[in-house]
């Protein structure tokens, strides 16, 4: 897979770009807000419709402007295709392939990507709803049903919190409705937690010979945390442990007017030769533990999709010392394009940049 060019219209603070990106490896230098990191998350968003910087996608459009346009020409299984999305501040959105208006899932099936930001570095510090987004948004990108089901069980937990909020006002309602909806929250939860066990085991196995390689002698593992799970399980059996979780806070949730058993309560614990990284380990073992992450995130989807996304890398290598900087730019395979941005060409060695094609970025405008 490869990515051709890249057409942005209003987007932030890109008004009018066109990049041809035909190259294998990318460098985007430019000072801080002058619109690098937007190009690198504009691709990102073609690939899951969404950004990891805003959950409202009307931040995406310029001030000056009414409508945000992005353009790309992508090369997959030697087919050029033709991606167009733009977003209105009336909240609307079109999605093309090769100029036919499409959906959401047929859209986020064309790119691939895995992007690696100085925000990701904070994952093993970060809030359990940030370490779930991320294995979330990996997930999807090889179970495309996975993010229907997301929003699915979203729907109706919701629709759960608000009946136990009319029940404790005192609003007469029937009881049995709260059974019926704990009854599809344990059906769709329990796919949702045997989705992301599954795949935490499978990027572990991965990222446990990287991590090792990194820090020679530490030993990484994974584990899913949930409240009403103590060993890995089938899916019968999260399913039946669901719902007695459910049963036995029934109270509870009725007390408290919301849903607190579910998938949206998980985390995902990372041990450093059998101590908890999320408390113990230093600022330097949390970032090798997020890099094998991000290199293990890019071998599993090519490994489970056959198509090799685009890797970006949005001023993380400032943030990382050379010992992992050379790991992550070594570890990087000839066929994988590579966008990388930068505040400038210092961090890199003269044979690195030789193959890199560089742009500069002044306020939005690209320069050669």
């Amino acid at each position: 897979m490869r990515l051709l060019k890249l057409g942005l219209s209003d987007y932030r603070n890109c008004k009018d770009i066109e990049l041809d990106l035909n190259f294998d490896k990318i460098l985007i230098i430019g000072k801080n807000a002058q619109g690098k990191t937007n190009i690198l998350e504009s691709i990102y968003f073609l690939s899951a419709l969404k950004t990891p910087r805003t959950a409202n996608n009307i931040e995406i459009i310029n001030f000056n402007a009414d409508t945000a346009q992005i353009e790309a020409e992508i090369l997959k299984a030697n087919t050029s295709v033709e991606l167009g999305y733009s977003y209105s501040r009336e909240k609307t959105r079109s999605l093309r392939i090769n100029g036919v208006r499409t959906t959401p899932k047929n859209f986020k099936q064309v790119l691939k990507t895995v992007l690696f930001s100085t925000n990701d570095l904070m994952l093993l510090r970060g809030n359990p709803s940030d370490r779930r987004d991320w294995l979330d948004r990996a997930i999807a990108q090889i179970y495309p049903a996975y993010d229907e089901r997301l929003s699915k069980y979203d729907k109706i937990r919701v629709q759960k919190n608000n009946f136990l909020k009319e029940l404790i006002k005192g609003t007469p309602l029937d009881e049995t409705l709260l059974d019926v909806l704990n009854e599809q929250l344990a059906i769709c939860g329990s796919n949702i937690i045997y989705l992301r066990i599954k795949f935490l085991n499978e990027i572990e196995r991965i990222a446990h010979e990287k991590h090792r390689i990194i820090s020679e002698t530490e030993e990484l593992k994974l584990r899913y945390d949930c409240s009403f799970l103590d060993s890995e399980v089938e899916l019968d059996e999260i399913l039946e442990k669901f719902k007695l979780a459910l049963d036995e806070r029934k109270i509870e949730e009725m007390r408290r007017a919301q849903a607190c058993v579910g998938p949206h309560r998980d985390d995902i614990l990372f041990f450093i030769n059998g101590n908890e990284a999320t408390k113990f380990a230093s600022q330097g073992q949390q970032r090798t533990v997020v890099l094998s992450l991000k290199l293990s995130e890019l071998d599993i989807i090519t490994e489970k999709t056959g198509d090799e996304p685009i890797l970006l890398l949005d001023d993380v290598l400032a943030e990382l010392d050379d010992i992992r900087q050379n790991y992550l730019l070594k570890s990087i395979s000839d066929t994988t394009q590579t966008i990388i941005t930068s505040v400038d060409t210092v961090l890199f060695e003269d044979e690195f940049l030789k193959d890199v094609k560089i742009y500069k970025i002044e306020n939005g405008k690209i320069l050669e």
